[in-house]
């Protein structure tokens, strides 16, 4: 049987977006880095604390930063309705962004000239990443993929040599 599983990027490193027209903002790789370490970290929807869909505590929840930026892999629990909804609006792509919350605690601000001022976020806190349609950052993205164990993949392609050789 198959396990499904939610994994896309929460954060992709140097990508700007603008903050309540107020200013731009970016996030440098690294700046995950230390609450990677320590942090017992959530996936929700919506930022809704009331639908976990996972957390890295429990192993449901993978994160790790690359060159890209913030990839993550939720195992989701399909008897759950909060899991169920969120497997159904990634698949149908409705749902195909991300977003995050944590605790700022180093930034560097250039002066924006003719445009907004811009805010380069060093180093942040991560305590939850979710699944949302309207994610501030664009570039950010979620997709349903089907993990099959070992054996199930095996056994494919068993079933796959057999037929070519008419067994």
């Amino acid at each position: 049987m198959a396990d499904n599983v939610i994994s896309g990027y929460a954060v992709r490193f140097g990508d700007i977006t603008t903050i309540g027209q107020s200013f731009r903002e970016r996030i440098s790789p690294g700046a995950f880095t230390e609450s990677l370490k320590r942090n017992d970290i959530v996936a929700l929807i919506g930022h809704d604390t009331g639908r976990v869909l996972g957390r890295t505590s429990s192993g449901t929840l993978t994160l790790r930063e690359d060159r890209i930026g913030l990839w993550f892999s939720l195992d989701v629990d399909t008897s759950t309705p909060s899991g169920q909804e969120a497997l159904g609006t990634v698949s149908r792509q409705d749902v195909k962004g991300c977003s995050f919350a944590g605790l700022f605690l180093a930034e560097e601000w250039q002066d924006g000239g003719d445009r907004l001022p811009l805010r380069t976020v060093t180093e942040i806190d991560l305590y939850e990443i979710t699944l949302t349609a309207f994610p501030a950052y664009e570039t950010t993205d979620a997709s349903v993929r089907k993990a099959h164990n070992a054996s199930s993949a095996l056994r494919r392609k068993v079933e796959t040599m057999h037929r070519l050789r008419g067994i």
